[in-house]
């Protein structure tokens, strides 16, 4: 979000030209600390898809062992 944006903290996926990727790589690292080279175009967008799939899982799990924990 916007505080890990202007702490330097955000992480980029990227996809694309790999040339266009070096040319914005410096830029990219002024406002995150993970640059990811991805692969091809659309590459970037897979991988943030995946990652933001993974964490919902994890937090579906998280609440529904809260709730069964409750209940019990």
């Amino acid at each position: 979000g916007v505080g890990a944006a202007r702490a330097g903290n955000l992480t980029f996926m990227v996809g694309g030209v790999e040339q266009e990727f070096n040319a914005a790589k410096e830029l990219l690292t002024c406002m995150g600390s993970n640059v990811i080279y991805c692969g091809g175009v659309g590459t970037g967008q897979a991988a943030k898809i995946c990652n933001n799939m993974l964490l919902a899982i994890s937090m579906i799990g998280t609440a529904e062992a809260m709730n069964l924990g409750i209940r019990l």
